[in-house]
């Protein structure tokens, strides 16, 4: 599609002729984001079936290919927060769609052999990062076409069945392993304890079709529009991959550390994530002309106090939400997996509820306040948390906790309930805080920091299993969450409130 020469959405008339190559854009952006998360969280489903299928690897090394995946898809988060200004919308949805093809291949080949080192999963892990990285481009890109008053729902609708990726992919990848789907490019089965014939290989090959299509598709369909700097296709294109560069060798080097010093203390893991940060952003600040110019103008938004509160917000709903869909399936696997019949099966509950009703959350957000519903979000995220932490700590050394698993699966149902809704609202509340021109950069940036829970959280898991305290994850998110209660209420839900939105 060419480039847009006029678009003013918040022009009433303009919208009845526009709205129609809005839509067009949310119609192919949402299958491309949906299938970039899948390809993203796909470790946390194939670790598991690296388990059954007799993987030399340790579950502390499972856990760290998850966390490794989502510290990289969260960097990537960074440069995508400013690349579509930078490179126009249809530009860098076709190009980061069509790169998500070397992850998925990747790991599709390294997973025939159990023989694969670990540093090579570790490297994949890191490529499919590529897949966290598009939400805040695609997020950003989609803001754009849509007005302040119908934001909430396109916006809400773009992430939740974007989101949707995490839990169709937990369904689909279990269910393609039975049978060598792709022929010769499936190899051999893996045989698991019971005898069974397993192609845990074919969970990172099922979605190279869907990626070549939707690729296709966002070069042909979508747009760019007249304000994003994309007149030359072959510099756009250079752009949004050297972007990517600065992320990726911040990524790397924090991946490196992660896998070459396996017993740093969770002070230590955790600060890493401000490492990857700042080497990143350090890296971007050295890219060279028109990219320099662009970034600094993008760059206001530090200097913005509703930036950091709003990252601080989204961090306690998509960070939530992200880093529960990662842990999920293995603290599944490893509480119940002795005494319920594959309890890991039902691991795609979670992100189906925390994704549909994120649509929900930000169509809530129009009709009465963004902060208003992040205000009750936040309360039910608060009473999920402290319920999963009572059940844990119970469940914790009982040799037959199978009683427990029904108590278990619902009130982590409710965190993703709450971290769903507060998604959408938390989106919603952003093109009312900031001006237009730093809406969709602020929008990347809370999404890139937000998407660090996906590092973070199975980070704590890993270590609170380590020392027989699961319970005190729990707790400790839920303090989290009633800060953040605060923080919304003082500046944008009461009477009186800084900015009402």
């Amino acid at each position: 599609m060419a480039k847009l020469t006029e678009w003013n959405v918040e022009d009433e008339t303009f919208w009845l002729g526009g709205k129609r190559i809005a839509h067009r854009n949310l119609a192919i952006s949402v299958p491309s984001l949906l299938c970039a998360f899948a390809v993203w969280m796909f470790w946390s489903i194939l670790t598991v079936r690296m388990k059954d299928a007799g993987f030399p690897f340790t579950d502390a090394q499972l856990f760290t290919l998850i966390s490794i995946a989502g510290l990289s898809g969260a960097t990537l988060r960074i440069p995508n927060s400013f690349m579509v200004a930078l490179a126009g919308g249809r530009n860098v949805v076709a190009l980061t769609t069509a790169m998500l093809i070397a992850p998925a291949l990747g790991a599709g080949i390294a997973l025939q052999d159990k023989a694969t080192p670990f540093s090579t999963f570790a490297i994949l892990a890191v490529l499919s990062g590529i897949g966290g990285g598009n939400f805040s481009s695609s997020m950003s890109n989609i803001n754009s076409f849509f007005p302040k008053r119908s934001a909430g729902l396109a916006l809400g609708l773009n992430a939740g069945i974007g989101n949707l990726g995490v839990s169709v992919m937990q369904l689909v990848v279990p269910a393609v392993m039975g049978s060598a789907l792709f022929g010769a490019l499936s190899g051999a089965p893996h045989i698991t304890a019971l005898g069974k014939q397993m192609w845990v290989q074919n969970g990172a090959l099922v979605w190279l079709p869907f990626l070549v299509v939707l690729a296709v598709a966002s070069w042909l369909g979508m747009n760019n529009l007249p304000h994003h700097d994309s007149d030359h296709t072959p510099a756009a294109l250079g752009k949004i991959l050297g972007l990517h560069l600065p992320a990726f060798a911040a990524a790397g080097l924090v991946a490196w550390i992660v896998v070459r010093y396996p017993k740093l203390g969770l002070g230590a893991q955790l600060g890493l994530v401000l490492l990857a940060i700042a080497v990143c952003l350090a890296l971007l600040k050295l890219l060279p002309g028109k990219v320099k110019t662009s970034l600094d103008k993008q760059f206001a938004i530090f200097r913005m106090k509703h930036t950091w509160l709003m990252t601080l917000l989204y961090i306690m709903t998509f960070g939530s939400f992200i880093g529960y869909s990662a842990a999920f399936p293995l603290l599944l696997k490893l509480f119940f997996g002795k005494s319920v019949t594959n309890p890991a099966t039902y691991a795609f509950l979670g992100p189906l509820v925390g994704s549909l009703i994120r649509p929900v959350g930000g169509w809530l957000s129009d009709k009465f306040r963004g902060s208003v519903i992040t205000q009750w979000s936040t309360v039910i995220q608060i009473i999920g948390a402290l319920a999963v932490a009572v059940v844990i700590k119970q469940a914790q050394g009982n040799p037959n906790p199978a009683h427990l698993f029904m108590p278990f699966l619902l009130s982590f149902l409710l965190l993703f309930l709450g971290s769903g809704i507060g998604n959408g609202s938390t989106f919603q509340m952003v093109p009312f805080i900031f001006e237009t021109q730093f809406a969709g950069p602020v929008l990347g940036w809370t999404g890139a920091m937000a998407a660090y829970g996906s590092y973070v959280i199975p980070t704590v898991f890993k270590s609170q299993i380590a020392a027989g305290t699961v319970q005190n994850a729990l707790y400790g998110f839920a303090a989290f969450y009633v800060v953040c209660l605060a923080v919304n209420w003082w500046y944008y839900a009461r009477k009186g409130a800084e900015v009402r939105c």
